[in-house]
């Protein structure tokens, strides 16, 4: 049987990657060099849809998750933020947006769902502007 990698040795393989001994190409990255990449990737995701094909989809996917954990990777290096901040910010979103899951509120359909998700979306943009 294959060996299946595990989420944290995927972060651990991303940092060797970056790491003294790792890629000079992968060491060399930035924020700035690697948006051509993620803007590739992300098209790959949508084409691997539109022509319905799973495999190339899982394929693609992790690219764009590779494009997540090196950026993730970089803001690390430069003690700004870690892949657990993205995760958590994430979570916490996820959370408050939906309150007619994790709340009081209701949402009984797609649109209602959506409008729900704009709603809260609308007022904490309002609140950073204050």
């Amino acid at each position: 049987m294959e060996k299946r990698y595990t989420y944290e040795e995927l972060l651990g393989i991303v940092a060797e990657l970056r790491g003294e001994q790792g890629c000079p190409w992968d060491k060399a990255q930035t924020h700035e060099s690697l948006i051509k990449c993620l803007q590739e990737e992300s098209g790959e995701v949508i084409q691997a849809i539109e022509n319905k094909d799973d495999e190339n989809l899982c394929e693609e996917l992790g690219d764009v998750f590779l494009q997540v954990l090196m950026h993730s990777q970089i803001a690390a290096e430069e003690q700004r933020f870690t892949i657990e901040d993205v995760v958590d910010m994430l979570a916490k979103k996820l959370v408050r947006r939906h309150p007619h899951v994790f709340g009081e509120g209701k949402a009984l359909t797609p649109e209602e769902g959506l409008a729900s998700w704009e709603a809260v979306k609308r007022m904490e943009k309002e609140a950073r502007r204050r």
